[in-house]
């Protein structure tokens, strides 16, 4: 009995601890520029740990056409950024 609660004490820390390993990392920045045609935004944005990158402006495209709707010039926001098929892309916004 004793061994099954172990085990099963061992499967739900593994499971959080998985679960934190794939929390989104969100970064603060501030939009510049909001490009409808060329489906790009470009940021002043914080350090992109993710990225190795530090604090800059830069031109993102988006992962979804749907983010240039909610972000407007001036605007500061919350977002997450990678690499798709070798462009910066925002991948994600914090509503």
């Amino acid at each position: 009995m004793n061994k099954l609660i172990g085990f099963l004490v061992a499967a739900v820390m593994g499971t959080v601890v998985a679960t934190a390993a794939f929390a989104t990392d969100y970064t603060k920045g501030t939009v510049k520029k909001v490009d409808m045609k060329g489906k790009k935004v470009t940021i002043i944005h914080e350090e992109l740990k993710n990225l190795d990158m530090p604090a800059m402006t830069m031109v993102f495209r988006v992962a979804d056409d749907a983010m240039l709707e909610k972000v407007q010039e001036g605007q500061e926001i919350e977002f997450s950024a990678d690499r798709i098929n070798g462009n910066l892309t925002v991948i994600e916004l914090k509503e």
